[in-house]
């Protein structure tokens, strides 16, 4: 694949080296590098300059017209659905726990590990919900204490008060934000990949045009692979406040292209670490889970209740 700039040829990459295209603003691709890029089964995300989503390139779906229909019925069924919901957020709090509790041996921090413990209390509360709602409830304080002691665990000079999502409002949440956003397309490719239907979900109940069921696998992955990313960027000076510009009202604080270099590369590079699986003990990395996560959940929709509860992926 060849990449270049005004008829300057900037770089040339082996196919075998790519996994996914991430394409920002007016950028143009070749009609044979689509052909040849969807024919290998590799992706191609489209954002705006500032990192909006605007769409994904993708081979043919899976023709599994049985699965897509148990995926359905089984997101009516309200008892299925919840259990698989409880899933979902454990996965999401305990990974929460497990990160915080890692910062705080680090950081010799106990107001990081009480943290960790208030959240370790709600796990127990997960599997007592009996209703969506109510466990989007107890999602929703694990996430308000873990962002809450965000502040503790970054070095001068970036501040962070609170997640803000639409638009993000400071440098720490522009990143968050960017990094929710590839990992998603990621997540996406997997269930696609899995035969599923990405737009019906558990945990995120059906809403016209968005992705619930990736939305869904998402939330176990967040801390682990993009919030690790963040610190790590802030923290290690790889980003830098001169990587920040002001934009407009409905983005006021945007990543330079240099930024979104840089954040890409160590977001890339934790996608593809290679680590032992904390169950089956191969050798995985992240993509490769999210791909495993998807094929299980995929197992557990038989109709005749053979393929068991959904299992998320935990962090030790």
């Amino acid at each position: 694949m060849l990449v270049s700039k005004e008829g300057v040829t900037l770089e040339q990459i082996a196919l075998i080296q790519i996994s996914q295209v991430i394409v920002f603003g007016n950028i143009q691709i070749t009609t044979p590098a689509l052909q040849l890029l969807l024919d290998e089964g590799i992706e191609v995300t489209l954002l705006s300059q500032h990192g909006q989503f605007y769409g994904r390139l993708v081979g043919p779906s899976g023709g599994n017209g049985a699965l897509r229909v148990a995926q359905v019925v089984r997101s009516r069924d309200v008892a299925f659905a919840l259990r698989t919901a409880q899933q979902m957020v454990y996965g999401k709090v305990h990974n929460i726990k497990v990160f915080l509790q890692r910062y705080a041996r680090r950081l010799d921090a106990p107001k990081v590990n009480s943290a960790a413990e208030s959240i370790a209390g709600l796990l127990q509360r997960v599997g007592r919900t009996e209703t969506i709602n109510s466990l989007m409830g107890v999602e929703g304080q694990a996430s308000a204490i873990y962002f809450g002691i965000w502040k503790d665990l970054l070095h001068a000079p970036w501040v962070f008060e609170k997640r803000v999502r639409r638009p993000p409002t400071d440098p720490v949440n522009v990143l968050l934000s960017f990094g929710y956003t590839i990992l998603t397309q990621n997540v996406l490719g997997a269930v696609q990949t899995a035969g599923l239907d990405p737009f019906v979900g558990f945990l995120h109940q059906l809403t016209y045009n968005r992705p619930n069921l990736a939305l869904d696998l998402v939330e176990e992955f967040r801390p682990i692979v993009v919030d690790s990313v963040v610190l790590r960027c802030l923290n290690n000076n790889i980003i830098l406040p001169g990587h920040f510009v002001d934009g407009e009202d409905d983005a006021p604080i945007l990543l330079d292209d240099n930024g979104k270099r840089l954040f890409i590369r160590e977001l890339e590079a934790r996608l593809m670490q290679e680590f032992k699986h904390p169950e089956s003990g191969d050798t995985v990395n992240y993509r490769r889970v999210m791909l495993l996560q998807a094929y299980r959940l995929a197992g557990t929709l038989d109709l005749e209740g053979a393929g068991g509860i959904y299992q998320p992926f935990l962090v030790h």
